[in-house]
């Protein structure tokens, strides 16, 4: 199992606007992270999308905002409750946190996976990058040699600890309301997609995992499927995975030349591996914006013979898009399959 059964099941909002009439009305016109009217034909588009069970982005949905987004000098506030909440939680939880380490790998390499430091993200600022790097040569390094033994819990949050200058984080790049900014600590979030990328390659759980609510970036040389990747901030938007079997499992992680380097290993064969994949990946244009969707799969190969055992639906992702896709350059409106 990739995922709990409670991080599967999507929830069924209710669209914006009054009932028939989704993000309708004359006083909303498209704007940074806002939608503009939507005909008829989205609607109904949207309709049928909820019915078969995708969760709509926020975007989407007329959720209320946050009140520190109401209110900025809030915000301070508002993330000093969310971390004591944690740190309550972590107090009063009988979970079981993974701790020890071992020098040595264990034998068997479950999955490897290396992810490119350096890349050309729009319009993005290449110092943030470069700062990005500094923070992953840190924060790697409390993950490496780390063991998930059978009952135990890994936590990205509690393994890495916060980021602070002290420690010797500096601003890298932090993805705010689907814009690159600079931030404490930012890039190792890309530590955590690299952890993620590896667990769906084995029969670990997924407990605990934040998706980022935007598509930021045009493809460039994507080798692992869009929607795979975390969100994680310190110390309440985390990344847990449990180990249900009775297999122990390592984590291996190193900042290279040119790559975050990163492996997952076991003390014992596992009887499947694992393809993780993309299905009808899209890009509508609804209500003046665009936005992308797509769901993520995973096939279970049986090592002895090959044979695929079943497929499984891990997720399903649906986001605003802050570009503009290949083939909508000129305004079209409509749908295009990816």
């Amino acid at each position: 199992m990739a995922y709990a059964p409670e991080q599967v099941q999507p929830d069924q909002p209710h669209l914006a606007g009054q009932p028939g009439q989704p993000n309708a009305g004359p006083q909303q016109v498209p704007g940074p992270g806002k939608v503009g009217p939507l005909s008829a034909e989205e609607e109904a588009l949207l309709r049928s999308l909820v019915a078969d069970g995708w969760e709509l982005p926020v975007a989407l949905t007329g959720r209320r905002r946050r009140v520190a987004q109401v209110a900025p000098a809030l915000y301070p506030l508002a993330v000093a409750a969310h971390r004591a909440r944690r740190r309550v939680r972590w107090l009063t939880s009988r979970t079981r946190w993974a701790h020890e380490r071992a020098a040595e790998p264990l034998p068997v390499r479950v999955k490897r996976h290396n992810s490119l430091l350096l890349r050309q993200l729009g319009e993005s600022e290449m110092w943030l990058q470069h700062n990005k790097v500094a923070n992953l040569r840190l924060a790697a390094p409390r993950v490496a040699g780390l063991l998930i033994r059978p009952g135990e819990t890994l936590s990205f949050c509690r393994t890495v600890g916060k980021a602070t200058r002290r420690r010797g984080y500096v601003d890298g790049m932090l993805l705010s309301n689907g814009k690159a900014r600079a931030g404490l600590g930012g890039g190792i979030c890309q530590l955590a997609n690299l952890l993620h990328w590896m667990v769906l390659h084995s029969p670990l759980t997924v407990v605990e995992r934040s998706a980022h609510g935007w598509d930021p970036f045009p493809d460039n040389g994507r080798v692992i499927p869009w929607g795979t990747g975390c969100a994680v901030f310190y110390n309440y938007v985390d990344l847990q995975v449990r180990n249900d079997t009775d297999a122990t499992f390592q984590v291996l992680a190193g900042v290279g030349d040119r790559y975050l380097e990163g492996e997952l290993r076991a003390d014992r064969e596992l009887p499947h591996s694992y393809s993780v994949y993309a299905r009808d990946e899209q890009f509508l244009t609804l209500g003046g914006r665009h936005f992308r969707r797509n769901e993520i799969w995973r096939s279970v190969i049986d090592r002895r013979t090959g044979n695929r055992v079943r497929e499984e639906l891990l997720k399903r992702n649906f986001a605003l898009a802050t570009y503009v896709p290949k083939g909508f350059e000129a305004g079209q409106a409509g749908s295009k399959r990816g």
